[in-house]
C-alpha cells in the first residue's frame, strides 16, 4: 500500500508490505524492516532496521488520534510531530497549496507515565514549531515535549510535580 505522510512542511510517500512477520517501508528510496508490535492503547514498539545494513533501533512512540481522519499526533523520543496519513493520491490539503499548519488543537500526551518536571508555558502564550512546552520524566530520563505547530496555548492541564499515566492531556495548542 501506498500513502502520502505529512508532517510539518513536507509530504513523504511511503510504500509499506507485509513480508512475513514485517513490514517493510520504503520511504525517500530507503527501505527500512520494521517489526512493531502495539504495548497498549495508543502505544507502539519498533525495531527499524536498513534493509542490508545493521544496527536496528529500538523506538517507543505513542499516537493520538485526532479529530480529522488520518490525523494523528505522535509522540517519538520527547517530540510531538503531527502527522497526516493518507492514501496516494488522495484528495488532501497540501502545504504548498496554501493550506494552514495543521487545524484543530494540538494536544500534547504523555508518552508514558512519569512525573511531570517543568512547565515551560502558560494559557495565553504565543508558541513556535519545535518550541518546549513540559518537561516529563520518565523512566529515570527527562523529556521535553514541544509544539508540533505554532499556535497559542489554550489549556495547561497538568502542575510541576504532578504524576501523569500515559495519554494524559498534558497542553492544548490552538
Amino acid at each position: 500500500m501506498t500513502y502520502e505522510i505529512e508532517i510539518g512542511d513536507r509530504v513523504t510517500t511511503v510504500t509499506v508490505q507485509r513480508q512475513g512477520g514485517h513490514l517493510h517501508v520504503t520511504a525517500d528510496g530507503r527501505t527500512h524492516v520494521v517489526d512493531v508490535h502495539r504495548v497498549e492503547a495508543g502505544r507502539l514498539s519498533m525495531l527499524i532496521g536498513e534493509v542490508g545494513a545493521s544496527p536496528t533501533r529500538s523506538v517507543d512512540a505513542g499516537v493520538a488520534t485526532r479529530a480529522s481522519a488520518g490525523a494523528f499526533d505522535v509522540h517519538v523520543e520527547g517530540r510531538t510531530l503531527a502527522v497526516q496519513v493518507r492514501p496516494a493520491g488522495a484528495p488532501g490539503r497540501r502545504r504548498d497549496a496554501g493550506a494552514a499548519h495543521g487545524s484543530g488543537p494540538q494536544r500534547v500526551l504523555a508518552p508514558m507515565p512519569g512525573k511531570v518536571v517543568r512547565v515551560l508555558v502558560k494559557p495565553g502564550d504565543a508558541v513556535q514549531p519545535r518550541q518546549g512546552l513540559v518537561v516529563v520524566e520518565a523512566m529515570k530520563m527527562e523529556n521535553e515535549l514541544r509544539a508540533a505547530r505554532a499556535g497559542c496555548v489554550r489549556e495547561v492541564a497538568v502542575a510541576e510535580g504532578q504524576s501523569v499515566e500515559a495519554g494524559a492531556t498534558l497542553i492544548v495548542v490552538e
